[in-house]
């Protein structure tokens, strides 16, 4: 089989990413953590993250942690998506530290743990207004949770936590941090100790402590677009002491032919539903690469050859605009591109894209 097409990863820039990471969260005594759900949980990828010196790793998909396990990786592992009921015995199995939202869920661990003899941590993750996961913080859900809490056994909450960005496109500030550490001390006088963790979202709380604006009593982070691509997506920016070259996804051509800008014919919608709009610029030379939708986000690249412009993907094919190329292009050259988050987290599970790993 051809090795095309392919996501090369710089392993040593993403450790240096870490590294650098880790060292602004300690300024601010933030505890930070690897989150490699964005890599598939690429076991080299995690082991990078660790050697930069995260203090533990997180993944949102249980077979990730399970594999990184076996691979021998020595750390603690948190769960980032809330647990299913139907994978809850394999959770504490795997598993060091959850992030939960359900009192229902405290229940099925704690029986799991009895069931195993096994303890375990949990977050409680806070809503504090992306409208993704957490409880809605009113008294009346912290009671509820403290009191599934109280009941367990086995099962020991460690922290409250929260997520932006993901869903709401609600960025960190220092009002809804200080909410979580308003809402994590209440919790504590229900449940009658202190929490320990104040887990203050991802990649895009990072510009709080570089403007000095990270609520104290926040100390740790979950961090993993910024270590993998050295970019905070939702804070619209490149993080400027973040190396951005740490991944380049590489394609190969089919066909370079001169075809007409614009379709010809009675416009429907595409294959994936949606009407094409194109701008006519006459006959132009263009590329098609044998990669798609199925294996990439073609939105979220972006080509490294001045003169190549993305035109539009199917399943299986991008098409690309090659007419101000600096040089000839024929079948069985390759062009490459940088990945956005949206772009890296498909081509790393699609099955047709090969990653390879490199170091300097």
């Amino acid at each position: 089989m051809g090795s095309n097409p392919k996501l090369k990863v710089r392993l040593d820039k993403i450790r240096e990413n870490a590294s650098q990471v880790v060292n602004l969260c300690k300024s601010a005594g933030i505890e930070a953590g690897g989150v490699t759900k964005g890599m598939c949980g690429n076991v080299s990828v995690a082991r990078a993250m660790l050697e930069g010196g995260c203090a533990f790793l997180g993944d949102s998909r249980l077979k990730n942690i399970a594999t990184l396990r076996r691979e021998g990786l020595k750390t603690t592992f948190m769960l980032l998506r809330l647990p299913m009921a139907s994978e809850i015995a394999e959770v504490v199995s795997y598993v060091d530290v959850s992030l939960i939202s359900m009192p229902e869920t405290v229940k099925l661990l704690d029986d799991a743990c009895m069931a195993s003899d096994r303890n375990h941590d949990v977050i409680v993750m806070v809503d504090v207004g992306d409208l993704r996961e957490g409880i809605w913080p009113t008294s009346a859900e912290i009671e509820e949770m403290a009191k599934a809490l109280r009941a367990s056994r086995r099962v020991r909450c460690v922290g409250v936590g929260t997520n932006v960005g993901c869903f709401g496109g609600v960025l960190p500030s220092s009002e809804n941090l200080g909410h979580l550490l308003k809402i994590g001390h209440e919790l504590g006088e229900y449940l009658g100790y202190e929490l320990r963790v104040y887990s203050g979202g991802g990649t895009s709380s990072l510009a709080l402590i570089e403007d000095h604006t990270m609520p104290s009593g926040i100390n740790q982070l979950r961090i993993g677009e910024a270590m993998l691509l050295g970019s905070d997506i939702t804070g619209r920016r490149l993080i400027p002491y973040l190396h951005q070259d740490t991944m380049t996804l590489v394609a190969e051509v089919i066909e370079v032919r001169r075809k007409p800008s614009v379709p010809i014919g009675i416009i429907g919608a595409d294959a994936f539903g949606n009407v094409p709009v194109f701008a006519d610029k006459g006959i132009r030379l263009r590329a098609i690469l044998a990669i798609g939708r199925q294996d990439v986000k073609p939105e979220g690249i972006t080509p490294l050859n001045n003169g190549v412009y993305v035109l539009g993907a199917s399943s299986d094919h991008l098409i690309v605009d090659v007419e101000e190329l600096g040089y000839k292009l024929t079948i069985g050259d390759t062009l490459a591109f940088r990945v956005d988050y949206g772009a890296m987290l498909a081509a790393a599970v699609s099955p047709y894209v090969e990653v390879v790993m490199e170091e300097r």
